[in-house]
């Protein structure tokens, strides 16, 4: 009986020490603050021929520009950017899609983004730009 719980005791010990010292790190999401949005149409090198994904329509280039601010202290990989954008009638310009693309790198601190967009050519401006966030891995994830 002593050498039962002697052996249930070792089992686990190592069953921790496996767990605790010998895993890969688990990544967390860390969340990227977006701030102080505008756009502006694109150059027309960009512009040319832009069709609204997923259908033949005509649409209309825009980039999207602001500041990133990463608070982790470590560089931010593959952060996907969120948001909803609205046209003049205030009707969404993405339908049932709030991912809106990806930053590749976001360095620790306060830093430019920008984010090349296609709104279909009938959607009226002025563009509105809400609840943009971007979140991504601190540390190098394979895709």
């Amino acid at each position: 009986m002593k050498f039962r719980a002697f052996a249930i005791a070792v089992a686990a010990s190592i069953l921790w020490f496996l767990t605790a010292w010998v895993s890969p790190p688990a990544f967390a999401l860390t969340q990227v603050r977006l701030f102080e949005l505008s756009y502006h149409e694109c150059p027309p090198e960009l512009a040319e021929g832009a069709v609204d994904s997923g259908t033949p329509m005509a649409a209309n280039c825009f980039i999207v520009t602001g500041k990133a601010e990463n608070k982790s202290g470590k560089p931010v990989t593959n952060a996907d950017i969120f948001g909803r954008i609205y046209d003049a009638n205030n009707d969404l310009v993405m339908q049932n899609r709030t991912r809106l693309g990806a930053i590749e790198e976001v360095p620790p601190g306060i830093s430019d983004f920008e984010l090349r967009i296609s709104v279909p050519a009938n959607q009226p401006t002025p563009l509105k730009l809400e609840q943009f966030k971007a979140a991504g891995f601190a540390g190098i994830v394979r895709r």
